[in-house]
C-alpha cells in the first residue's frame, strides 16, 4: 500500500510538471527583454556618463543565463506540447509575444558591440532574419484574421514594431545604411498606424483588464528606441547630424509618455502581480538609453541627471520584477491555466 502510494505521488508529480510545463508562456521572453535593456543602460551609461562603478558584465551574464535557462524550457514545451505553440500563436494578444525571441537576439547583438564585433554581427543576423519572418508571419494573421476585435487591441501589439525600430541600432555598424533605413522606416510607420488605433481603443473602449495594464509601457518604447535608431541612421548618414528636430520630437514624446504613464501611478499600485510587469522593464530601460545618448549629443546637465534618475528607478524595478517572478515561481502562481 505504501509503494502504490508513493507511486501515485510520484505520477501526480510528473503530470503536475507536464501540466506547468505547457502552460509556460510564450510571454517569459519579455524578461530577457527588460534584462537585456537594463544591462545596455548600465554599458551605455558606464562609457558616456562616467558611473563611478560598472556593473554591466554581471548582468550580461546573468541575462545571458536566464535566456538559456528560458530558451530550454520554451523548446522543451515546442517539443512535448506543439498544440501548446500553436495555440499560442492563434490567440489574438499571445501571438505578438514571438517577437520577443528575435528582439533578444538583438539586444544581445548590441551587448556584444564593443566586447566581440563578431559575435554582435551573427546575432544581429540571426535577430534580424527571424524578427523578419515574425514581422510577415504575425501582420499575415493580422490582414487574414477572422478573430480580432477592438478589445483584443493593447500595447504588445507594438512589439513586432518595435523589434524592427531595434534592428537599424546595431544594424548601421555591420551592413550598408539602406538596409537599416527599410526596418526603420517599416517600424515607424507601422508604430504610428497602431498608436492610433490603440488610441481610439483605450479613449472610447472599455478600459484594459489589470493583467494588461502593466503593457501601457510599451507605448514608451516605440519612440524611445526610434530616438536612438534614427540618431544612429543620421550619424552614419551625415556625420555628427544625428541630434535634428525629428529626433528630438521623438525623444521628448517618450519622455512625455514616461511622465504621463508615471502619473497613473495609483492605477499601477492596486493591481496584483502578473508576468505582464516585465512590461514596464524595457520600456524604462529604452528611456534610460535614450537620455544616455541625449546626453552624450548635447552634454547637458538636465539629461545626465535624468539619466541618473532613470538608472536608480530602472535598478529597483528589476530587482522588484526579480523578487516578484522567483516568488510566483516558487508558490505556483504563473505556468499555470489562463482563464
Amino acid at each position: 500500500m505504501e509503494n502504490l502510494a508513493q507511486q501515485q505521488t510520484i505520477g501526480h508529480t510528473i503530470t503536475e510538471a507536464q501540466l506547468r510545463l505547457r502552460n509556460f508562456p510564450i510571454s517569459f521572453f519579455a524578461v530577457i527583454l527588460g534584462l537585456a535593456g537594463t544591462t545596455i543602460a548600465f554599458q551605455r551609461a558606464e562609457h558616456l556618463v562616467g558611473l563611478p562603478f560598472a556593473i554591466s558584465g554581471f548582468l550580461l551574464v546573468v541575462t545571458l543565463s536566464v535566456f538559456v535557462v528560458i530558451a530550454a524550457f520554451y523548446a522543451i514545451k515546442a517539443i512535448r506540447f506543439p498544440d501548446a505553440v500553436k495555440r499560442e500563436f492563434a490567440h489574438p494578444i499571445k501571438i505578438n509575444f514571438f517577437p520577443t525571441i528575435s528582439i533578444s537576439f538583438l539586444l544581445f547583438s548590441i551587448t556584444f558591440l564593443e566586447i566581440n564585433p563578431a559575435v554582435s554581427r551573427y546575432l544581429w543576423i540571426v535577430g534580424a532574419i527571424a524578427h523578419t519572418l515574425f514581422t510577415i508571419g504575425i501582420l499575415s494573421v493580422w490582414m487574414q484574421h477572422t478573430m480580432f476585435q477592438i478589445q483584443h487591441s493593447n500595447p504588445s501589439w507594438f512589439i513586432p514594431v518595435v523589434g524592427n525600430i531595434i534592428i537599424p541600432v546595431v544594424g548601421v555598424e555591420h551592413f550598408p545604411t539602406d538596409i537599416s533605413w527599410f526596418f526603420f522606416s517599416v517600424g515607424i510607420i507601422f508604430w504610428i498606424s497602431l498608436f492610433t488605433i490603440f488610441l481610439n481603443r483605450i479613449i472610447f473602449h472599455a478600459p484594459l483588464a489589470d493583467r494588461l495594464l502593466p503593457t501601457l509601457f510599451i507605448m514608451i518604447a516605440p519612440p524611445a528606441v526610434g530616438f536612438i535608431a534614427y540618431v544612429k541612421l543620421m550619424d552614419h548618414d551625415v556625420s555628427g547630424f544625428g541630434l535634428d528636430g525629428f529626433a528630438k520630437s521623438l525623444y521628448y514624446f517618450a519622455l512625455f509618455l514616461f511622465i504621463l504613464l508615471i502619473a497613473q501611478y495609483r492605477q499601477f499600485l492596486k493591481i496584483r502581480f502578473y508576468l505582464s510587469w516585465w512590461a514596464y522593464s524595457f520600456p524604462i530601460a529604452a528611456m534610460t538609453i535614450a537620455s544616455v545618448l541625449m546626453f552624450s549629443k548635447t552634454q547637458l546637465a538636465l539629461f545626465q541627471g535624468i539619466v541618473y534618475v532613470l538608472l536608480v528607478f530602472l535598478s529597483i524595478l528589476v530587482i522588484t520584477l526579480i523578487t516578484r517572478t522567483t516568488h510566483a515561481i516558487m508558490h505556483k502562481t504563473i505556468c499555470i491555466e489562463e482563464n
